[in-house]
């Protein structure tokens, strides 16, 4: 019973260890699909809705942190 402790313990760790990077490799890739989507959208000669739409929001954010930065 006292060899099985370390095996456990080591089979934890390298799980563990395996199961975030697996995570991560996959959450990493999904962001470089959506990252190449916009790019490839914003060179279209006409952008989509969804696109100016989020350009204008982010767009309208700045201008107000703009303004409020002026304003201190």
């Amino acid at each position: 019973m006292v060899d099985f402790g370390p095996a456990v313990v080591l089979g934890l760790c390298f799980g563990f260890m395996f199961g975030i990077g697996c995570s991560l490799a996959v959450m990493y890739s999904i962001y470089l699909g959506g990252y190449r989507k916009a790019v490839a959208e914003s060179l279209l000669p006409v952008q989509p809705k969804r696109f100016t739409e989020a350009l204008r929001k982010l767009q309208s954010k700045r201008a107000g942190a703009d303004s409020a930065a002026s304003v201190r």
